[in-house]
């Protein structure tokens, strides 16, 4: 441990042409291999001492082992408690439509409210959790959640509810940080594979709010539903003292002893022994900046993320609120024929039946498979190919639904169409922490969250207003943004299959540290041919 204690010297240098950045030595690909003195580097085996290891070596070093699997059970939890709050959206509207007598687009709203404050508030997550921690950042939104649900089961009017679910959704758009923080534990080999698991919280908490919905409902009413639907949440909050801080983030500020102590932990919860070598580590005072987002190196790939996420969440929300939607009024050919497009009949209302529940049931088992067709390709195609096939697939099968198929063969395929787009969205949210560096790694899956709540924002106003105008119109709309989406994912210009995290540090501070220890650090061939 006297060798894990004592702080490292680091030399760090820079590359003079795109073409070194993607030699076997260094960690930039594309687009990043282009930094200059004032752009930052990473961290790399080219870059270091002799005797040094860094903090992914030490990582696997520890493997995977019941200390992961405790982070992925500690923070499922608020997973679940996020997918029951986003999958309530599509049982709450149908019954205020009905008990409320609201008109189309206040039922929309209900929806779009909670996804603006979401929108709003996931930058400032990511900021506040690279700023003070995983865990603090976590912890403080899911409590904020918390309250806030229990208020909103209690809200005596409609303009109460709306602003109690922007409350709400506030809270949920620092619940993403939950992936930012168990990514930082997991050893690079398993990293993909560990985070399409994390999917399997997702699911489980959308089918178990349907099941409670079809329990409570019925018996004690959407009130009641609410409140007990907090209780993920609940549980979180009493188990998150023994959640740890991401190793990560205490090298990033410079607390190197309490980094090492939950290193240590860790090998002692999976039986084993601590790698020998000086750890890699700096401090670096400018964490959760955007800006850092739009450098040269990470442009290309903020802006197609962003897009990315939009869409994700714009489909996979769209085809939750089109299954209520489109159940209640059959096929497309129903749809278009039936009482929706009736001006007279826009202020009637359905409550859901024990069959729309069993449904509905029927369509949440679709994300299941769905993570199942990613961690069977993720590891094959790699991220960006498997983000293009899932919105190719979501585009055909959501593009079917315009034939006359009956409630079965609608059933069939929204099932399959979620499938693909839960898949993709956990692709998303493998790449994205694995394709910034770790001081911005928070405000960037921050931002792309706020994108992809910017996408679920506009999408009841798709999925429950322009519906009920023209069916063929609202499918043609999420089959044409899914199919850019895919094209996107296409343009990349990363591929993170197989990367470490990415560490990097301001190149000015070490300019001088870096030409001091140049001679020693570097082969003699490497040195002549930057000269």
């Amino acid at each position: 441990m006297a060798t894990w204690e004592e702080s490292a010297t680091v030399a760090y240098k820079r590359w003079r042409e795109p073409d070194d950045g993607r030699g076997a030595d260094f960690a930039g690909h594309l687009d990043e291999d282009f930094a200059a003195d004032n752009e930052i580097c990473t961290v790399t085996a080219a870059t270091r001492p002799q005797g040094t290891i860094t903090l992914d070596e030490a990582l696997d070093a520890i493997g995977f082992g019941s200390f992961q699997w405790k982070m992925f059970f500690l923070t499922g939890l608020s997973w679940i408690a996020d997918a029951m709050e986003m999958m309530i959206l599509s049982v709450l509207g149908p019954q205020l439509h009905c008990e409320w007598r609201l008109e189309g687009y206040q039922v929309a709203a209900i929806t779009s409210v909670v996804f603006c404050g979401m929108g709003i508030s996931s930058p400032l997550w990511g900021k506040l959790t690279d700023k003070f921690g995983r865990k603090m950042g976590l912890t403080l939104a899911m409590s904020w959640s918390f309250l806030y649900s229990l208020l909103t089961a209690i809200a005596p009017r409609y303009g109460w509810l709306l602003f109690l679910r922007f409350l709400v959704g506030v809270g949920i758009g620092g619940a993403p940080q939950s992936v930012t923080l168990y990514s930082e534990f997991l050893p690079s080999k398993v990293r993909g594979m560990s985070i399409m698991l994390f999917g399997v919280f997702w699911a489980i908490g959308a089918l178990l709010q349907v099941l409670l919905a079809l329990w409570i409902m019925p018996v004690l009413g959407w009130r009641w539903l609410l409140g007990l639907s907090a209780s993920p949440m609940a549980l979180f909050l009493c188990l998150s003292y023994w959640l740890p801080e991401s190793p990560r983030f205490d090298m990033l500020m410079g607390r190197r002893e309490k980094a090492l102590k939950t290193l240590a932990n860790m090998a002692k919860d999976n039986g084993k022994e601590m790698p020998e070598g000086h750890i890699v580590s700096f401090k670096l005072n400018q964490r959760g900046q955007i800006l850092a987002l739009f450098k040269p190196q990470y442009l290309r790939t903020t802006l197609l993320l962003w897009y990315i996420w939009f869409t994700i969440a714009f489909s996979y929300y769209g085809i939750i609120l089109l299954t209520t939607e489109m159940f209640q009024s059959g096929d497309s050919c129903g749809a278009t024929q039936g009482s929706k497009n009736d001006p007279s009949c826009m202020m009637e209302c359905k409550y859901l039946t024990a069959d729309d529940y069993k449904d509905l049931i029927w369509t949440t088992l679709g994300e299941f498979p769905g993570l199942i067709i990613v961690l069977v390709v993720v590891d094959c195609l790699g991220r960006k190919k498997s983000l293009t096939l899932c919105f190719f697939m979501f585009s055909l099968f959501t593009l079917s639904m315009l034939g006359c198929i009956g409630r079965t063969g609608l059933t069939i395929f929204i099932f399959i169409a979620r499938a693909f787009i839960t898949g993709g969205y956990q692709v998303a949210y493998v790449y994205t922490p694995e394709v910034f560096p770790t001081e911005a790694r928070a405000i960037g899956l921050g931002t792309c969250s706020m994108l992809g709540r910017l996408g679920a924002l506009i999408t009841p106003f798709v999925a429950q207003v322009l519906l009920r105008s023209s069916v063929t119109l609202t499918v043609l709309v999420y089959c044409g943004f899914s199919l850019v989406a895919g094209v996107a994912s296409l343009l990349l210009p990363i591929e993170t299959l197989g990367r470490t995290l990415q560490e990097t540090v301001p190149n000015p501070e070490l300019a001088e540290a870096r030409r001091r220890s140049k001679s020693e650090t570097e082969p003699s061939g490497m040195k002549d041919s930057q000269q």
